[in-house]
């Protein structure tokens, strides 16, 4: 929506960088001043490098759009992007830094005001919901700025004005004294990567959000993916993985081209296991990658791999089974059927599939079925957690010794070995742990008091998303030593307000149920920087999400998502209501009786 013109100093007008740049004309997202647009992905054609100052001409609104992507592509010519911007008067407000010294301060744009001044300048104030900054090393680190509002001018940049003014384009004066790159930017000239570092048992591989610029040419991404690396973790990451051994360096640039690729690194490692492990997350981190890569240790080579052959025979997560769908029906879990997918039996005898609100089921890497449900209570309003464990179908559970006003969805903590499996869950507004016997055990969380609503668990089973007062945070797990600690969380900054659920939709996106002015929900990169409205309409407020986390170990389609809003459950692609009649295993109801709704939907994998 464009906001009627305002009078604002000689001449204002409202405008939304958001509209014409990232939200097609036939979109559900609602766009007005105050709510700040989420980009839709896919619909934003990438390029390599950002326009040019004058590729906008005179209009203001383009020439501020491509500003505020001016500064991407690689950070050591950040500054001479942004300065092309600048007039020549004004190029000394902004103190250039170099290399690893570049950081990018990455905005969400929620509105931008534009006044003609009586001298034939504009004045341009933009209002910003601050994401994040972009630093050269490809981490989106949370954000340091405060500031909500920018401020700075245009002028023409032809002399006196004249005929040629269209051709000259404009200029930034007084400009900000920080590189502002927007999330549009963000999503159109980078490449979001995915790299991965060893647990903390070096057990599993866990992964790492990083941006490469398009503008970086291809035969260049494996010495950037290796420089990722020996540069360790994000900081949010690294309480439950370990990086490279300290003093790592790589010797000269990673090299070669052809499908075969060379690395050299200066490493401590002497044992055949932890270099063994550095090529498999070397593999993994390359993504599809094709080709051979020679590793060598100190100019010492080690046997050539075959890139894709390493991923085949390393698999990232050892349940590559299909996800089946259940739902609670009537206090028993059922299964739920439709057409093209697979179904399963509930794999619980049916004296413990009794007085179920909620659950979740997992499968170990043993083939036990792992199952965690909430419960009825002694008295009404009153729940307690059901954990039971063992091959289908699971005929024993044990029942937590305390009795709660309120439980969330447990959620499994995977693994992939045989040691006793450990979950979360949420209990009166506090974090617990439990384990097989249904013993519970508070989690501290390194965060200002707040009631904990909602946890959700990566399929890799060493990160977790919360939802903690009414806010939406991501942090890593460490289990050594039997037990679960979570690292200091990382709030994420969205659109999305009052967050209500939250669950895992792929490695590094979360699926989110808040609000936009209304129930919503979104897709929400795990660095909170990439947005993707998946349904704006929804009408009332989700109590209950759960997600299958598409991985590439599972080529699936992505985004299989069910929900309960106003104690009616639906699913996604297609999407719709989930009807009794999608439940197996139930009685025809008598004609004039109106059938129960299936709630609280999940997916067993």
């Amino acid at each position: 929506m464009r906001r009627r013109p305002t009078v604002l100093g000689a001449l204002g007008a409202v405008v939304l960088l958001g509209a014409g740049c990232g939200i097609p004309a036939a979109s559900d997202v609602r766009v007005d001043g105050k709510g700040g647009a989420a980009t839709e992905a896919g619909v934003i054609s990438r390029g390599s490098e950002p326009p040019t100052r004058t590729a906008s001409g005179s209009v203001n609104e383009a020439f501020v759009r491509n500003f505020l992507s001016a500064a991407a592509g690689e950070p050591d010519r950040a500054y001479e992007r942004v300065k092309a911007f600048v007039a020549p008067e004004d190029k000394t407000r902004l103190q250039d830094k170099k290399g690893s010294e570049v950081a990018l301060n990455v905005v969400r744009v929620r509105e931008a005001v534009y006044t003609l001044n009586s001298d034939s300048t504009t004045t341009v104030r933009i209002s910003v919901q601050q994401i994040g900054v972009l630093r050269s090393n490809g981490i989106l680190a949370p954000p340091v700025a405060t500031e909500t509002e920018y401020e700075f001018g245009l002028r023409s940049a032809a002399y006196n004005g004249g005929a040629d003014e269209e051709r000259a384009g404009l200029y930034v004066i007084n400009p900000p004294n920080v590189l502002l790159l927007s999330d549009v930017a963000l999503r159109q000239y980078y490449q979001d990567e995915t790299i991965y570092f060893w647990s903390s048992d070096r057990t599993r591989l866990v992964p790492d959000q990083r941006y490469r610029p398009q503008a970086v040419p291809e035969d260049r991404r494996v010495n950037e993916v290796v420089k990722w690396l020996v540069g360790g973790p994000s900081d949010w990451l690294r309480p439950g993985v370990v990086g490279l051994p300290d003093r790592t360096e790589l010797i000269n640039n990673a090299t070669g081209g052809n499908g075969r690729w060379e690395v050299n690194l200066d490493m401590s490692a002497d044992d055949q296991n932890s270099i063994d492990q550095l090529i498999t997350q070397i593999a993994w981190s390359l993504g599809d990658l094709p080709g051979e890569l020679e590793l060598k240790i100190r100019n010492n080579s080690q046997p050539v791999v075959e890139l894709s052959g390493r991923r085949e025979s390393v698999a990232l997560y050892p349940n590559t089974a299909t996800p089946q769908r259940f739902g609670v029906y009537e206090g028993a879990i059922h299964a739920l059927d439709f057409e093209g997918e697979p179904s399963g039996l509930v794999p619980l005898a049916p004296e413990v599939n009794r007085n179920v609100v909620a659950a979740s089921l997992g499968l170990a890497k043993d083939e036990r079925v792992l199952a965690a449900m909430v419960v009825s209570g002694t008295a009404k309003g009153r729940y307690r957690l059901a954990v039971g464990t063992g091959p289908a179908p699971v005929s024993l559970v044990n029942r937590s010794g305390s009795e709660f006003s309120s439980i969330s969805r447990p959620v499994w903590l995977r693994t992939v070995d045989s040691r006793p499996a450990r979950g979360l869950v949420v209990a009166d507004g506090q974090l617990y742990r439990f384990d097989e016997t249904a013993r519970m055990f508070p989690v501290p969380l390194n965060l200002p008091s707040g009631a904990v609503t909602a946890v959700a668990a990566a399929l890799d089973g060493q990160r977790v998303a919360l939802i903690v007062g009414g806010r939406l945070y991501v942090a890593a797990v460490n289990l050594d030593g039997g037990g679960v600690s979570i690292g200091p969380p990382r709030e994420l900054v969205t659109s999305l307000t009052g967050p209500t659920a939250v669950d895992w939709g792929r490695e590094d996106q979360l699926v989110v149920a808040g609000s936009v002015g209304q129930p919503a929900i979104y897709e929400i990169s795990v660095d909170g920087a990439l947005e993707t409205p998946l349904r704006t309409d929804l009408g009332a407020k989700v109590n209950h999400l759960t997600a299958y986390p598409s991985n590439r170990s599972v080529r699936l389609p992505s985004g299989a998502y069910m929900y309960e809003a106003n104690g009616v459950a639906y699913r996604s692609s297609p999407s719709e209501r989930i009807e009794p009649d999608r439940v197996r295993g139930i009685a025809p109801v008598p004609a004039g009786v109106r059938p129960s709704n299936p709630t609280a939907p999940f997916f067993l994998y």
